[in-house]
């Protein structure tokens, strides 16, 4: 609970009357009551936290990212309870269950839990893995993958919106010079038999057909002989030289077209043609050349040309003519196919270079410099962007490290192309990382999205779009960093510090950015928004220019931890304090930050031996009851929630002139009881003293010559309020009558006939609550829900259009909305949806049963349309499995 200190200070007679109250800096996030959680530092835990709660109760869940260490890196999310005394965390295991079906997935090293947010449309959350990998024959791609956590804590069905289509078939015939001059013959056979193994070799994939030649060309086996790398492997391993005196390349190219690709020797029609022509010398029918390469060139084979050039350096002759002459039969552009080898030993070099060439023509045709998503590593970091419904999800690697943002709505994903921001991000290098960080704006009415690119020119850049109903795209303004390095852009939070629904501030982490003293000192610049336009304000005050700090690696808007009406932020600042780290809070006023911190907490003053505190934050929900926001801060392999405490110091000086006419031999003793009522008319009282857990405290007190000073300990409950300014508009009598009207159905697959079965794969059943009224405002509108036994309230969907709806469940079988706070409006409607589960079986014949009932503050005019009853037939599976 909150804490407050009551100070009452009586002062010795005789003095002049007087009453002084005076109260200290309204709150303090404590550190003396801190819950501390640890996990494996060696799996990064604590890189990410995000507060949760569900029907067990509240929770946080932590990403560490090297789950597995040091044998992989998968990554994995931990649950870590706040209730109880439990100070350990359980691992969710999830690292085996994030896949993509009809993928080669490769999730050694994918880094799941390296981000972590809230993902409404599952009333849950959501993790990545950046690094998630697929393999395309011998190439790995990383598109990265994403994956929701239900309130239960199980995985939903991960998703990739850059997964990548494997190249379709290919055949691929190599053409090997068997003649005299070739010595040795060991490595012509080696060289295949390292290139075989990095080829997609299958039926529906990639065939392998060698041809060698000398005067004349001969198979050694066909492309349909074998289908399994393991057999193709072994017929290349016993291939034997055939000599010849003279070296009839063209001969042989001319061979493989018409018959190493065709039909009758497993040539498939729609597959990609690959030659790949090995030789030592200057052909003898170069004649031939011209016409021979024209028509490989019209049937659409792609060449590979590689000039062994050990026997003329042996033999002392020029290579300048051998070297053309291979050039000549290699595709263009010819610096991509074309190898030259000194000797026939050095064939092995370039097998890996020449098989990721021939896979960029099997997969996407695209050269390592040209990547468009297939490393884009989408999920580097995620936001929910509210209004539109969408998850903006960044894609550092896309387009060749440019960087791009996915709009994720539902199973679509939308890849915002290279074009959209190329004309702003100005990317000569391909190097911005754009969507480093990624997070979205509101003007009320209008929604825009912002993501941050924290290499862009060196020095950081910030990108605020809009994305239209037609997909149409625009960028709306753009803020460059002012120092090379700084990483400005890597952090951006928004906050609405009047909570009235249209953000006031983005918030802008440049944790590199160096001091005056060449220290990382970091950085949080502010800018204002106007439609989108970003407007600088300064930056916050922080750390010393004398430390490596990198202050503003993690920024969190806080639900007004002072209840002054205004959001607050807290920022990390994770090397500070020798690397112990340290996080600082600053309070909102009308539309800004005071730039100046109220509170500066050092990770050491909760644990001794902490490092990186302030790595990351969370302060969304209230943890202990108390109806503030309690604030989650991740270290290095622990994390700590550091509980929010109101404190007031009342100083009261309390004093009489007396005329003393008479000798006084003994103290003055009187009794002096305090009240701390603070509202009177409640049922329950919302101050309470520690000492008695009562509303009064009675004693006496001695009053000596001496000051007597007596501290008390008061718990209270403040309850966390929105205040809007506001005219009733209930016409000339002033009085408000509203009409509500109450709607509810299942949104669940209810059969229209008979029982819903419930089993392990059938718990949720879910409604769609709609509230209209059709008259005068409707103040302080309450919906409430009785429910039987068997069901148990799990979360509510809040309504797309922002109207506030919060529920509670107050009773085991009773929950209560607040909807529409405070007004709901002339002909306003409020849908809303609410999750429930089945928590028990019943017997034969029962039905789940709900009564959704609302309530205004004033006059009802029917109050017969405020009631629904609905009732569902249940039947439990037993789900009984006979084996033998």
């Amino acid at each position: 609970g909150w804490l407050r200190e009551l100070s009452i200070t009586p002062l010795p007679t005789p003095l002049k009357s007087s009453m002084r109250i005076c109260y200290s800096q309204s709150f303090n996030v404590g550190t003396a009551d801190a819950k501390i959680f640890g996990g494996p530092a060696g799996e990064e835990f604590g890189y990410t936290i995000q507060q949760m709660t569900n029907h067990q109760g509240k929770w946080l869940v932590v990403g560490a990212p090297w789950s597995g260490f040091s044998s992989n890196r998968k990554g994995d999310v931990y649950k870590c309870p706040v209730s109880g005394s439990q100070n350990s965390c359980d691992k969710l295991s999830l690292q085996d269950s994030v896949s993509i079906p009809d993928v080669r997935n490769i999730n050694v090293n994918m880094s799941l839990g390296m981000t972590l947010t809230r993902m409404p449309s599952i009333s849950g959350l959501m993790t990545c893995g950046p690094l998630w990998a697929q393999q395309c024959g011998s190439q790995d791609y990383y598109p990265g993958v994403c994956a929701g956590i239900s309130p239960f804590f199980t995985p939903e069905p991960a998703f990739s919106p850059a997964v990548q289509k494997c190249g379709g078939p290919m055949d691929i015939v190599i053409v090997l010079d068997g003649s005299n001059s070739i010595y040795p013959w060991g490595p012509m056979t080696d060289f295949l038999q390292k290139l075989i193994p990095a080829l997609d070799i299958g039926p529906e994939n990639t065939q392998v057909s060698v041809i060698q030649y000398g005067v004349y060309p001969k198979f050694e086996f066909r492309l349909n002989e074998f289908k399994t790398k393991e057999e193709v492997i072994a017929a290349a391993s016993v291939i034997s030289q055939m000599y010849g005196s003279s070296t009839n390349t063209f001969r042989a190219i001319e061979y493989a077209r018409l018959q190493g690709f065709s039909q009758s020797n497993g040539g498939r029609k729609g597959a990609a043609k690959v030659m790949v022509v090995v030789t030592d010398g200057e052909s003898h029918d170069v004649d031939k050349r011209d016409s021979v390469i024209e028509e490989c060139q019209r049937q659409g084979i792609t060449r590979f040309g590689i000039a062994v050039l050990g026997y003329y350096i042996r033999n002392n002759i020029d290579t300048k003519n051998l070297i053309k002459e291979i050039k000549s039969i290699a595709s263009s552009p010819v610096e991509k196919h074309f190898f030259n080898v000194s000797e026939e030993a050095a064939l092995s070099t370039i097998v890996g270079t020449l098989g990721n060439r021939i896979f960029n023509i099997e997969g996407t045709g695209k050269g390592g410099e040209n990547f468009q998503m297939e490393m884009s590593q989408v999920g580097f970091s995620a936001h929910y962007a509210s209004k539109q419904n969408v998850m903006m999800l960044g894609a550092v690697g896309a387009y060749a490290w440019s960087g791009t943002v996915v709009h994720q709505t539902g199973s679509k994903a939308d890849i915002l192309p290279s074009s959209a921001f190329e004309g702003t991000l100005q990317d000569r290098n391909h190097s911005s990382l754009l969507g480093y960080s990624v997070t979205s704006l509101s003007d009320g009415s209008r929604e825009y999205f912002v993501a941050g690119a924290p290499r862009s020119n060196h020095s950081g850049q910030v990108v605020v779009y809009t994305i239209n109903a037609q997909k149409q795209f625009k960028i709306i303004d753009s803020e460059r960093g002012r120092q090379i390095g700084s990483y400005f852009g890597s952090v951006l939070c928004s906050l609405d510090v009047d909570r009235d629904g249209v953000s006031d501030l983005l918030l802008v982490g440049a944790p590199m950015f160096m001091s005056e003293l060449k220290k990382e000192q970091g950085r949080v610049f502010l800018f204002s928004i106007t439609k989108g336009i970003l407007n600088e304000q300064g930056f916050l005050s922080g750390p010393s220019p004398a430390e490596n700090a990198r202050f503003g690696m993690a920024i969190s808007a806080v639900p007004d931890l002072d209840l002054d009406g205004f959001n607050d932020v807290v920022v990390g600042a994770p090397l500070e304090d020798q690397e112990r780290g340290v996080i600082y809070i600053y309070n909102g006023e009308k539309k800004t930050l005071h730039k100046q911190f109220s509170q500066r907490i050092l990770g050491s003053k909760l644990d001794p031996n902490v490092q990186f505190f302030g790595r990351s934050l969370d302060s969304y929900v209230d943890l202990n009851g108390d109806t503030i926001p309690d604030i989650s801060v991740g270290a290095h392999g622990k994390v700590d929630v550091a509980k929010t405490a109101i404190t007031i110091c009342k100083k009261s000086r309390m004093s009489k002139e007396c005329h003393v006419l008479f000798s006084l031999l003994s103290d003055i003793s009187y009794n002096l009881t305090l009240d701390a009522d603070l509202q009177a008319s409640r049922v329950t009282s919302r101050g309470l003293f520690s000492s008695n857990n009562d509303r009064f405290l009675s004693g006496n007190e001695r009053i000596s010559s001496k000051p007597v000073c007596q501290d008390y300990q008061v718990h209270v409950q403040v309850i966390n309020g929105d205040y809007v300014p506001f005219s009733k508009d209930c016409g000339s009598d002033e009085v408000c009558v509203s009409d509500l009207v109450l709607a509810a159905k299942t949104v669940s697959d209810v059969p229209s006939s008979g029982p819903v079965l419930v089993n392990n794969n059938n718990q949720e059943l879910s409604f769609e609550v709609a509230v209209k009224n059709n008259k005068e405002n409707a103040y302080n509108t309450q919906l409430l829900i009785s429910h039987s036994s068997n069901l148990f309230y799990a979360s509510i969907k809040p309504p797309m259009d922002g109207t506030t709806v919060k529920c509670a469940s107050t009773q085991k079988t009773h929950v209560t909305c607040q909807v529409g706070y405070p007004a709901l409006k002339k002909d306003q409607e409020v849908r809303a949806r609410i999750n429930t589960v089945f928590v028990r079986s019943c017997e034969p014949g029962c039905h789940s049963v709900l009564l959704f009932e609302h309530l205004p503050d004033g006059k009802e005019d029917r109050p017969a349309d405020n009631k629904v009853s609905i009732s569902i037939p249940v039947r439990y599976d037993a789900e009984v499995v006979i084996s033998r």
